[in-house]
């Protein structure tokens, strides 16, 4: 185990050998002697021989080994500080043309990967850069895009609120009546008022898709929020349970989207939710008994039915949707399945 030890080790292998070689010297003398070569007169002679032989090489030795070994140890210490992510490290110049090579070519791998460490910080800082401008302008459209369901609903219905509470006080006096159709109106546009924020609300509450599966966050989603706007819903799901995160992430979207348009524009009372997985898509249905509308540009929750767009064309899917004036909307959503889905 020793000599093992002693034979990893550059330096004392190097002596091991400068040892040897004077052994082999010694005994070489010695052979000669024996057959006349060599001329020694007095035997104790060949013991001053020996030693002196084994101490010069093993001084010899042990200075050679050093040399060798210090700048193995240079080397070593610079590749320490290269793996700790000090990059500016070199190697000086050396006369030694054994090591003179294997110093360059240390140098020269350290500049490369100087260059592309360096590379990689300005596309690591540059993307970081990106994504902050991309996180103020999500913020700054889903900023607007509230004002504008602000202003589009509960604001026109609160400022309605206001103008018929204004007038009731000269109607009661004048008409009876009247005040009680006005205050019937104040009633239904409170109540309107009121399902316009709690749909607003419910898209500013934090994702529910968090830690579930997208059926699982459905069951507790969808009947939550159809209670608490006072919709009847029905829920049809058929999930073989393989579906990416960002496709059920999107669809869960979608869902909340279009259940926020029902409240706040189609007047509904009923609505159907089918999801639908197949080997080959994702098939998503909402239906509602609303008003409907004739032309989806038109519309006033045209926004809505955008975003709904977009997020199924980033899956690669596409949306239909289909209503007529009184007669409900139905909006479907297919998003294309695909077999290395999963490896993907």
């Amino acid at each position: 185990m020793i000599v093992q030890r002693i034979l990893k080790n550059t330096k004392w292998e190097l002596l091991l050998f400068f040892l040897l070689t004077g052994s082999l010297t010694a005994v070489a003398l010695y052979v000669g002697s024996i057959f006349g070569a060599v001329l020694v007169i007095d035997p104790r002679v060949w013991i001053y021989i020996i030693a002196g032989i084994l101490v010069f090489i093993l001084i010899i030795g042990y200075i050679a080994g050093q040399r060798i070994q210090r700048r193995l140890d240079s080397l070593h210490l610079n590749m320490l500080q290269v793996a700790k992510g000090n990059l500016s490290v070199r190697m000086p110049d050396t006369a030694d043309q054994t090591f003179s090579g294997v110093y360059q070519e240390f140098n020269n791998m350290t500049e490369a990967v100087e260059k592309k460490m360096k590379l990689l910080q300005q596309f690591g800082e540059q993307e970081v850069i990106e994504k902050e401008q991309a996180a103020e302008k999500a913020v700054l459209e889903e900023r607007r895009r509230l004002a504008r369901d602000l202003h589009d609903t509960v604001s026109q219905q609160l400022f309605a609120i206001h103008m018929a509470a204004s007038s009731l006080p000269k109607v009661l006096e004048m008409n009876e009546a009247q005040a009680e159709v006005v205050l019937d109106q104040l009633i239904q546009m409170s109540n309107m008022a009121q399902k316009q924020m709690r749909a607003l609300i419910a898209q500013l509450r934090p994702m529910e898709l968090v830690g579930k599966t997208l059926a699982e966050a459905l069951d507790q989603w969808f009947p939550d929020y159809c209670r608490q706007n006072g919709l009847k819903g029905m829920k049809d799901m058929d999930l073989q349970g393989d579906l990416s995160e960002a496709k059920e992430h999107q669809l869960f979207l979608i869902v909340q989207e279009a259940m926020a348009n029902i409240v706040k524009h189609s007047g509904a009372k009923l609505v159907s939710l089918s999801l639908r997985e197949g080997s080959r898509q994702v098939v998503l249905s909402i239906s509602d008994d609303g008003q409907g509308f004739s032309n989806v540009t038109q519309k006033q929750g045209s926004y809505g039915l955008t975003t709904m767009k977009e997020r199924a064309e980033k899956l690669g899917g596409n949306v239909e949707i289909i209503s007529k004036p009184g007669a409900g909307t139905t909006i479907r959503v297919h998003i294309p399945k695909f077999e290395d889905e999963k490896r993907g």
